[in-house]
């Protein structure tokens, strides 16, 4: 398919995060691009105002004059305008495939992982246009403080974040690939089989061009078994000494962490500042010196970038100080919804903030999740002061196991832990009314709509 011979094209969830930048990035290279969604959001009202039709609800009727419909694993064979665009013979391609079309010409980079890809994706972003090199990038989450910055670069610099959920990252046809880690995460699209997995990733970094690169942390037993197995030019990074890249001499303050990369072939150390705390952040950041020293950056705009980093939204972002019953409470947000994830937010803010009480509110997200890594949410959630747990957030998944949100407190509760269900907003206001002391943190939690009860939560106590 030859994207110069398609007029109009439409995408189907054209408000989510792995569809938006895709709209946008055609819409810039003058394609009339249209889309629905079940509901209004900031990404429908940006696509919009750049030139985007938006609809509303789904109906056959807004994919009657499309060329080609868009469509992202999150869209059912029910969906009416996916049953009307095939009686219609209209080409249909997932997001993947048409985000692979628009790779072509370029040199790209992707970043794939369970974990940290939109962070380390962001960084790598962030670094090339303090370079002045002027990339097109495709991320899940916005850059704080780059939300209104066009997508569509002028240089031959693409960066995209890798879906390896729905194992779309197939599709892609990248210079350098990156995998920050390997977990045991979207096990029900691998059918609970951990070896298919692992052989998913090794695909994907084997579909790289023989002049291609492969950047992957070997911390992990797992990625370090794919990455013996990797027979296209590679290079390795983490806490490893093995590693091509180690980082070693961490330490984390308040306001940044610094730490030292060595390169192990010549011993070469370079220290820096990171305005990110965790250790999960410092090999992020540790992928994003890796692929900007091969693109040739001055070490000095990397460094710069590093420090200066505002952070991603809902990837710890602060969102403010709050006052609580005359308390004065930190407020931050963050997307984990994995306990991988989770841990890595809760040991970054208590690295931080090591003799502060920690309290957060959970959401939990698909019901499938929350039943295959159960054990292992309890174990991370036990570590916070006070819990709240919201209803499980469905991503439209069905519960034949009927899991619900008080397994999860109840499980704590026997543990000893400080665990509460709240059903509304009002519920959650009077718990932290109840719990929240002076100079304590409150974490909102989860990928669902948890970030409206975090932004409720803001305006009711700013």
């Amino acid at each position: 398919m030859k994207l110069s011979n398609i007029k109009k094209i439409h995408f189907i969830g054209i408000g989510g995060v792995g569809m938006v930048g895709i709209a946008e990035m055609l819409i810039n290279q003058g394609f009339n691009v249209s889309g629905s969604d079940l509901v209004k959001n900031k990404n429908t009202s940006r696509l919009e105002n750049l030139g985007a039709k938006i609809f509303i609800g789904h109906n056959e009727k807004n994919v009657r004059d499309a060329d080609v419909v868009v469509y992202s694993s999150a869209v059912s064979e029910s969906n009416p305008e996916m049953k009307a665009a095939k009686s219609l013979n209209t080409t249909l391609i997932p997001r993947a495939e048409m985000l692979s079309s628009l790779m072509r010409g370029f040199q790209s980079i992707a970043v794939a992982g369970s974990h940290g890809k939109t962070t380390t994706t962001s960084l790598i972003a962030d670094i090339f246009i303090r370079a002045k090199l002027d990339p097109t990038f495709i991320i899940g989450g916005k850059i704080l403080g780059q939300e209104n910055k066009s997508i569509l670069g002028s240089s031959e610099y693409l960066i995209v974040e890798a879906d390896e959920s729905d194992a779309s990252f197939l599709h892609l046809n990248p210079e350098i690939s990156i995998v920050t880690n390997i977990d045991n995460d979207h096990l029900d699209f691998y059918s609970n089989d951990l070896e298919k997995l692992d052989s998913t990733f090794l695909q994907f970094l084997e579909n790289l061009p023989f002049y291609g690169n492969a950047i992957m942390c070997i911390d992990g037993e797992r990625s370090k078994s794919v990455y013996e197995k990797l027979s296209r030019p590679k290079i390795s990074y983490g806490f490893d000494k093995k590693a091509d890249y180690f980082i070693k001499e961490l330490k984390q303050n308040d306001v940044f962490q610094e730490f030292v990369i060595v390169k192990n072939s010549t011993g070469k150390e370079t220290s820096f500042k990171l305005a990110l705390a965790g250790r999960h952040n410092a090999l992020n950041a540790t992928a994003a010196f890796i692929v900007s020293q091969k693109a040739g950056i001055n070490i000095k705009i990397i460094k710069e970038s590093f420090m200066n980093f505002s952070g991603v939204s809902r990837r710890m972002e602060h969102k403010g100080e709050i006052i609580i019953n005359k308390n004065r409470v930190k407020l931050i947000d963050d997307y984990g919804h994995h306990p991988t994830e989770i841990k890595a937010t809760i040991d970054a803010v208590k690295a931080t903030n090591p003799k502060k009480k920690i309290s957060m509110i959970f959401q939990p997200h698909r019901y499938s999740r929350s039943i295959f890594l159960f054990d292992e949410f309890i174990e991370c959630l036990s570590e916070v002061d006070n819990l709240v747990v919201l209803d499980i957030y469905s991503a439209g998944e069905q519960n034949p196991e009927n899991i619900t949100a008080y397994a999860f407190v109840n499980a704590l509760v026997d543990k000893g832990r400080n665990a509460f269900f709240a059903k509304n907003l009002k519920e959650i206001c009077k718990h932290l009314d109840s719990v929240m002391g002076d100079e304590e943190i409150l974490i909102t939690q989860g990928a669902g709509n948890i970030v409206d009860i975090s932004n409720s939560v803001l305006a009711i106590y700013k």
